[in-house]
């Protein structure tokens, strides 16, 4: 079932209430302030589209953080009203709660524009999926968008149960149409050689997603964390490194499968002892005892690199070590420079491959930098997710 998307919806007119990923970084002290625009500045199109086809009203949604169903100040959306308010040049009006009659008030006025709603998890509903909750987000638009992909993922009410009360008057914002048209290439028809990258922490957070691309791809490189149980899995040994039991069972079943010989695993290390330490290469496979890996080594940045620049799809999912800490930056920056010279398709895979790829300076030389980790993981594993099918079929 095709997506409808909002390039193709008449708004002329008419009330819409669109559903967007403002959870954004705050600084921790007041008064608070984002440290990362990126998930809003990416919003921007769709909210400037809705507004030029003529939309009488437009009804902005988000959350922010885990507020647990209780209303805390330190989640609230306010820092974002600004600043849409100040990039769109027009007035955002950010409402006391969700779900309140003032709302309604509010949009009776003709002078109001664009309203805010405050933080979607100050009410349990959210979170819950809960019906009641949905159809009264519902009353505040006579047209639905979904743009917030970094939630697609989720059955909550503002992206799952809403569409029960917008049967063929729901839409795809250009965001969400941009990361489903971007990853169905990488699972639908990718240009081989076809390699992805993993890294992070746990075997056991992303096992379906390496289970799937180890069907789909020609070469998967493992580096970070994620490479440890790999490496134990296969006799070396790897210190105080992070390491679960777990996570070994699963990467020793994993390489078992891997009869192709696609799993491509670190060569060297960056060591220390702890983590504010500088770092030392450790040449061999095995890490010594009292020593934790913290970042791939030279050799190994080669052996991925010669692998990444002759691909002509590339998935990047995961840092190469602590990436945080300029000592044990260098591994996951060059993979991020080499991926960035690459020509062909190139997609980052949401989460920390976010972050150090505009810490490397290079995020806008990739095909796609996505902004949902867990959504773009679930889109390859299933090639679906609930949000985006309750935007197709109305649920």
């Amino acid at each position: 079932m095709l997506l409808k998307t909002i390039d193709q919806a008449d708004l002329k007119g008419k009330r819409v209430i669109a559903r967007f990923d403002f959870n954004v970084p705050l600084t921790k002290t007041e008064p608070r302030t984002i440290t990362d625009t990126s998930r809003i500045d990416l919003a921007l199109p769709t909210i400037r589209m809705i507004l030029e086809k003529g939309a009488s009203k437009l009804v902005l949604m988000s959350h922010l953080g885990r507020p647990d169903g209780q209303v805390n100040a330190k989640y609230s959306l306010a820092p974002v009203a600004e600043y849409l308010a100040e990039k769109l040049g027009i007035d955002v009006i950010l409402t006391e709660s969700a779900v309140d009659n003032g709302v309604k008030e509010l949009l009776t006025l003709p002078e109001t524009k664009v309203v805010l709603l405050e933080n979607l998890r100050y009410n349990p509903g959210e979170e819950k999926n809960d019906l009641e909750f949905a159809e009264k987000l519902s009353q505040y638009g006579d047209i639905y968008v979904n743009d917030a992909f970094g939630a697609a993922h989720r059955k909550h009410a503002s992206v799952y149960g809403i569409n029960t009360f917008f049967k063929n008057r729901a839409y795809a914002g250009l965001l969400l149409k941009k990361e489903i048209e971007s990853l169905s290439t990488l699972i639908e028809k990718p240009t081989k050689p076809f390699v992805a990258i993993i890294g992070g922490a746990k075997v056991s957070d992303k096992i379906k997603t390496i289970e799937k691309l180890m069907v789909l791809v020609d070469t998967l490189l493992i580096g970070g964390a994620m490479a440890y149980p790999f490496l134990k899995a296969k006799g070396a040994t790897v210190g105080n490194s992070l390491c679960s039991d777990e996570d070994v069972a699963l990467a020793k079943n994993i390489l078992s499968q891997d009869r192709a010989g696609k799993i491509i695993l670190p060569k060297d290390h960056i060591i220390s002892a702890t983590l504010e330490g500088k770092g030392e290469v450790c040449h061999s496979l095995s890490i010594p005892a009292d020593f934790m890996g913290l970042d791939i080594g030279p050799e190994t940045v080669k052996s991925f690199a010669d692998h990444i620049k002759v691909a002509r799809t590339v998935f990047w999912n995961g840092p190469m070590g602590l990436f945080e800490s300029e000592s044990f930056a260098k591994g996951t920056m060059s993979i991020a420079h080499v991926i960035a010279a690459n020509t062909g398709f190139t997609v980052v895979g949401g989460g920390d491959s976010v972050s150090a790829a505009h810490q490397s300076g290079e995020a806008d030389k990739f095909t796609h930098v996505s902004t949902g980790g867990g959504a773009s993981l679930e889109y390859i594993e299933k090639g679906e997710l609930p949000g985006v099918l309750a935007l197709k079929t109305g649920l």
